[in-house]
């Protein structure tokens, strides 16, 4: 069973209770606004925001949240840990009401995720990892107000996929499917693969790769740090890969641009 730290302990129950606001405006007829890149923001990112904040900045390290203001490389770049949080992973799918949005709390140690936790509100599904541990785990929850010893009795280890086969299950965004990604199914299908697509919203995607239903996730689109640090903590965490497509190198994070390049996650 893993061992969680202090600052697990603090992202967990940062991320349920965040979950709990959440839902009480998921379950109202909320307004939406639009940021300038016109992406969605509504109450519960504002509110998840604000119960997030509240719980990491008792701890040692900075915040860089999607929905705090944005500190300057240059002091940023002081740091040696720093939280990376997406409050609402996923408001598009909050808005359509689809379920497929999360709460994604990572820590970064020297660009590196190391804990991540990923809690799906909707459903009350919590996934949660400390990477030098090498382990991560699933809990399906039975309320928001789980304390740290019930997620822990209610924990089951992911384990991805260990067979190869020619029988591929390809993880697509729900928003974002597009020509980039499509051509890559194709040269998958060329190579003989008998190609599956599995299409799921916000961090979700990573999660179905840790826990073995699916066996790669190519991401050519834009994402941000927040939407992908927990996540890729998550599947390091159990061997599974996010190799930037500009570096072919994992991920980095509190770079100077907070934009990723595409990346693919896999378990080879």
């Amino acid at each position: 069973m893993l061992k969680i730290s202090k600052e697990l302990k603090i992202a967990l129950m940062a991320s349920v209770e965040a979950g709990a606001a959440i839902m009480k405006v998921y379950d109202t007829i909320f307004e939406v606004e639009y940021k300038d890149d016109n992406s969605p923001l509504t109450q519960a990112d504002k509110q998840a925001n604000d119960i997030i904040n509240a719980h990491l900045v008792n701890t040692e390290f900075p915040i860089i949240s999607e929905e705090n203001k944005q500190i300057h490389f240059q002091e940023r770049k002081q740091w040696h840990s720093c939280w990376v949080v997406d409050p609402v992973d996923g408001t598009k799918e909050f808005v359509k009401r689809n379920g497929e949005f999360t709460v994604n709390i990572a820590l970064v140690a020297k660009g590196k995720p190391v804990l991540g936790v990923i809690y799906v509100p909707a459903t009350k599904v919590l996934y949660y990892a400390d990477v030098a541990q090498g382990s991560a785990f699933k809990a399906q929850l039975e309320s928001h107000g789980a304390s740290v010893d019930t997620i822990k009795n209610l924990s089951k280890e992911l384990q991805p996929k260990q067979n190869d086969t020619n029988d591929l299950q390809v993880v697509g965004s729900r928003s974002h499917m597009n020509d980039e990604t499509l051509s890559f199914v194709e040269d998958l299908k060329a190579e003989g693969k008998n190609v599956e697509i599995v299409s799921k919203g916000s961090s979700l995607k990573f999660c179905l790769i840790a826990e073995g239903n699916a066996d790669i996730y190519p991401r050519f689109a834009p994402t941000m740090e927040w939407d992908t640090a927990a996540g890729q903590a998550i599947c390091n965490a159990v061997g599974v890969n996010v190799i930037s497509q500009d570096t072919l190198k994992p991920l980095a994070y509190n770079k100077e641009n907070l934009l990723n390049p595409w990346f693919l996650v896999s378990r080879n």
